[in-house]
């Protein structure tokens, strides 16, 4: 969601807060800002709207000045999107991003902030008046900070600048995320390493309950009683390039035919010498101890666990069940009395995900991390964390994160049973070659979502076992770039309600891709044609029909959520495209979801 970069050195800093905010912007925005300190006083620009607003304003950068500044991309929670809402907010004295959610902002108001002529609706103002009250009241700068950090409650990570310490910046940190970027000459803030890696590939992480004095020459990380910690920074092995769209037009299009290599990857990764796959023996033995395995995830992370879920009974022989994380912390079920907990996440700072995680972790659990990112917090806090080597992935709707999940956790669910996975080695090569082939065929998706979907304001996708958690997973990602309201149902329950939306005309997305259910499925293709549905169906070629509208060649029946997916990415970025809407990033969502 909202994005926090900060520069300290001898170089222009809005030159880099704009760059930094610019690879920011896939996490979902509403108005952007910079402050720079620059002759004596903070030189403040704020606009709504996208970035190149702000680009526009500053003159690319060149009216802001100065060698040390902060800046901030805001997704509206706390007020409406406006030029007052939007971040940097400024003091007397101090000048302060933020991100997260302040929990008792209304109980800090009424306590210390009596009289203050607010100029936003945010909670984020009432941290820097509460930072210049204790000021004011005889404090220094790091007890106040400290002091603070005792009264916030929720989450917070701020970008802290004094107009009487013009060469520090100050970075505080509880539950969202944060990182501080390690130069030569220069040091670096950002919620996320991509808003840094072209200046810098090493980074220091800041724990929850932690705050960082930070000079263009020094770092000092304490605690939030004041006790300075001595921290190694950590190399991210991310290249730039990987963020950059090279000559596709949208990010989502270059990360759908990036899927291939990220499953060829992935075998690389997780190949032993002898040939097979497999993930580390202690993890292993940790699942085989468990009497119970439960997955947690959010969105499109679930839709994939939904399928893991499948993979460990099916294959591994383990009772596994799957959560949306928002709905575990909530309402959690009577657990088994040995559970291990498998948490999904791309971007492994999720905050629905970190407060299930949470919990679990104070039970005394055992949890595993599927994370994308190397150094996030769900990667550093669990007990063991498998990567997914999928490569930055920049548009808010995920597709080779998703491939990632499913290879990831077909190789688990292998290992745990300790097959010979030189098959599953096999099969996982066939399907990144059969998406190499459905990648050719970009042109037949084109006019197949320009026939289907281009006038439609609603669509269905229907499919059992595997094919119906497929069709949860196409039917989120068309509703999220298109805005088509798209359902996925199990097509066995069309007879129980959903079929009384079907009328002439209304496009049916069904996939087809299990043998045992094959003419189950087909059965209701013919309930819903003859209801008035204009039917697209995807199947394998082993049980495809001539009527079938795309036919996949034929990978194994576990594997089949890994390909049949690939054409609904490709139905859903051209129906989006054909609409004008903004691919990459899609009005009210982000990336990173970091508030609850």
């Amino acid at each position: 969601m909202c994005g926090i970069v900060g520069y300290v050195g001898e170089e222009n800093a809005s030159a880099h807060l704009l760059a930094g905010l610019s690879k920011l912007e896939y996490r979902g925005y509403d108005s952007a800002g910079i402050v720079t300190y620059f002759e004596n006083s903070f030189q403040l620009f704020k606009t709504i709207g996208k970035l190149e607003n702000l680009i526009k304003e500053t003159d690319d950068g060149k009216l802001a000045g100065g060698s040390i500044g902060i800046g901030h991309t805001r997704w509206a929670t706390h007020g409406k999107p406006s030029r007052e809402n939007a971040h940097p907010h400024l003091g007397h004295r101090f000048a302060l991003v933020h991100n997260g959610i302040i929990e008792n902002e209304a109980e800090i108001k009424k306590k210390y902030l009596k009289g203050i002529d607010f100029k936003s609706k945010t909670d984020s103002e009432k941290v820097v008046w509460l930072l210049e009250k204790f000021v004011s009241e005889g404090e220094d700068v790091v007890s106040a900070i400290k002091h603070i950090m005792a009264e916030l409650e929720g989450s917070y990570a701020l970008g802290i600048m004094d107009l009487l310490n013009p060469d520090t910046l100050y970075a505080v940190k509880n539950k969202s995320p944060l990182l501080i970027g390690k130069g030569e000459g220069f040091n670096m803030l950002g919620s996320d390493m991509g808003a840094m890696l072209e200046k810098t590939n090493k980074f220091f992480e800041i724990a929850d309950k932690e705050f960082a004095v930070i000079t263009k020459d020094k770092i000092k990380i304490f605690t939030s009683y004041g006790k300075e910690i001595k921290k190694e920074p950590f190399e991210a092995h991310l290249d730039p390039e990987d963020i950059q769209k090279g000559a596709y037009p949208h990010y989502m299009l270059k990360e759908i035919e990036e899927q291939p290599s990220v499953i060829r990857r992935i075998i690389k990764e997780y190949s032993m010498p002898d040939g097979t796959l497999k993930i580390n023996e202690k993890i292993c033995n940790d699942i085989k101890k468990a009497d119970k395995i439960y997955i947690i995830a959010c969105g499109t992370s679930y839709h994939a666990a939904l399928v893991g879920r499948v993979y460990f009974e099916k294959i591994a022989g383990k009772a596994a069940d799957a959560f949306i994380a928002s709905e575990f912390k909530t309402n959690m079920p009577r657990l088994s009395k040995k559970p291990i907990f498998i948490f999904i996440s791309q971007s492994g700072e999720t905050a629905d995900m970190r407060a299930a995680f949470v919990n679990i972790k104070e039970m005394g659990y055992k949890s595993i991390a599927l994370t994308n990112t190397p150094g996030s917090t769900l990667y550093r806090e669990a007990d063991h964390a498998l990567l997914l080597y999928a490569g930055a992935e920049i548009a808010v709707a995920s597709t080779k994160a998703y491939t990632a999940q499913l290879a990831l956790l077909s190789i688990m669910a292998a290992s745990v049973k300790n097959l010979i996975a030189i098959n599953l080695k096999r099969e996982l090569s066939l399907a990144a070659n059969v998406i190499e082939g459905l990648c050719l065929e970009k042109e037949k998706y084109k006019l197949l979502a320009q026939e289907y979907l281009l006038e439609k304001d609603h669509c269905f996708y229907i499919g059992r076992g595997l094919d119906y958690y497929s069709s949860l997973e196409a039917s989120l990602k068309l509703k999220e770039i298109s805005y088509i309201h798209t359902e996925g149902f199990p097509a066995g329950e069309l007879k129980h309600g959903p079929i009384a939306l079907i009328e002439k005309g209304t496009p049916v997305i069904a996939i087809i891709t299990q043998e045992n259910i094959n003419l189950n499925t087909r059965s209701n293709i013919k309930e819903v044609k003859s209801r008035g549905a204009k039917v697209l169906s995807v199947s394998l070629k082993g049980i495809s029909s001539h009527k079938d509208s795309i036919v996949i060649d034929d990978v194994h029946e576990f594997l089949s959520p890994l390909v049949s997916i690939v054409p609904a990415h490709f139905l859903t970025y051209y129906a989006a495209l054909q609409k004008g809407c903004d691919i990459d990033k899609p009005r009210n969502l982000a990336k990173s979801v970091t508030v609850e």
